[in-house]
């Protein structure tokens, strides 16, 4: 269930990124998928489509009609935000950082890591128990 807090603060993102509600075309359809006679016969998943952009989103993410309708609304804002911030938008930086994780290190990189252990597992051997001398 969305809280009217999550409402209020979606309605300002959408004002801050330009979101008019008279922008907006907003249908209700029968969803796809399982769910058997309830989703035959209930029209829960929201098409919301942005004139301006053109963007279409079709969310179904609840069996709750309002629930889909704030869920859908939060697609069309990551949407547009990752248009209009390109490489800065959320989505773009985790790719990025999985990319950057994926790509392999070079020989200086490798080198300097092995250094780094060595010196923290000789730093360690000091560790040992103290024996009282003989």
């Amino acid at each position: 269930m969305v809280t009217v807090e999550k409402q209020a603060k979606q309605q300002e993102r959408m004002v801050a990124l330009g979101i008019l509600e008279q922008d907006l075309d907003e249908h209700f359809i029968r969803g796809s998928g399982s769910g058997g006679q309830k989703i035959n016969k209930t029209s829960s998943c929201v098409q919301l489509i942005h004139h301006p952009s053109g963007i279409e989103i079709r969310c179904q993410k609840t069996r709750s009609q309002a629930d889909n309708r704030y869920w859908a609304r939060h697609e069309l804002c990551e949407k547009i935000e990752e248009q209009l911030l390109g490489e800065q938008s959320a989505k773009q930086q985790a790719f990025e950082k999985v990319r950057r994780q994926k790509r392999r290190r070079s020989r200086r990189a490798k080198a300097k890591m092995l250094d780094g252990k060595t010196k923290q597992g000789d730093k360690k051997k000091m560790r040992g128990r103290v024996r009282p001398e003989e």
